[in-house]
């Protein structure tokens, strides 16, 4: 006996072609990469392609495209000025950080500022932490004990570029020269002896910091 097996209506669609989805979605992606989907299909929208939201949100994430891409941080772009010895005192401070790593991992950090007219280091204030605020705060105390100087020549760190630094600094009408990224030569070198004071005073506070 013969079964008769009943034929199905209608034909089955075969599977889209992409293609053009994945290209469109990839030049997107390139000339707006930190854009999302319902930015990318709003112009694909506008560019009269008639493909539907669902298809187009598939092939998104298929190609992973939902996952954030890492940006390189910007350098902030800075001009080279000439390395020059001021005539005067306090006419040009330049300023910096040394930093090291006590035996518990705990992290120090000693801010210098230094007269680049005559090299005096105008003070060595150590510390655990040492935020803007606190580096306005060792300026405040040297103004009342030797004034200000009309520049101040630091780099790039977070403390010299955040606002509360230099917001005090337009307060003092004191002009900021920065120095290039990755150019710490560009501040002023300290002679012999202000090194040697320095690495003196860095042991010492090194060592009563470890014993508190």
């Amino acid at each position: 006996m013969l079964l008769v097996l009943p034929v199905r209506c209608g034909t089955i669609k075969p599977k889209k072609n992409d293609l053009e989805v994945i290209d469109k979605l990839s030049e997107l992606a390139e000339n707006y990469p930190t854009r999302g989907f319902d930015e990318y299909y709003n112009k694909i929208r506008r560019e009269g392609l008639q493909w539907n939201r669902k298809r187009v949100l598939r092939v998104y994430r298929n190609m992973k495209l939902k996952l954030r891409r890492k940006h390189k941080k910007r350098i902030i772009t800075r001009v080279k000025t000439p390395l020059e010895t001021p005539q005067m005192l306090n006419e040009c401070w330049s300023m910096d950080f040394m930093s090291d790593v006590l035996t518990d991992g705990r992290k120090v950090r000693v801010f210098n500022v230094i007269d680049d007219c005559n090299r005096e280091a105008l003070a060595i204030d150590a510390g655990l932490n040492y935020p803007a605020r606190q580096v306005v705060e060792t300026l405040e105390q040297l103004e009342q004990e030797v004034g200000l100087p009309q520049y101040i020549r630091c780099d790039n760190g977070p403390e010299f570029i955040s606002k509360t630094f230099t917001n005090w600094c337009q307060s003092k009408h004191i002009e900021i020269k920065y120095t290039q990224p990755g150019k710490p030569m560009q501040t002023v070198t300290w002679n012999d002896s202000t090194d040697s004071i320095a690495k003196t005073f860095w042991m010492h506070t090194i060592l009563m910091i470890s014993t508190n």
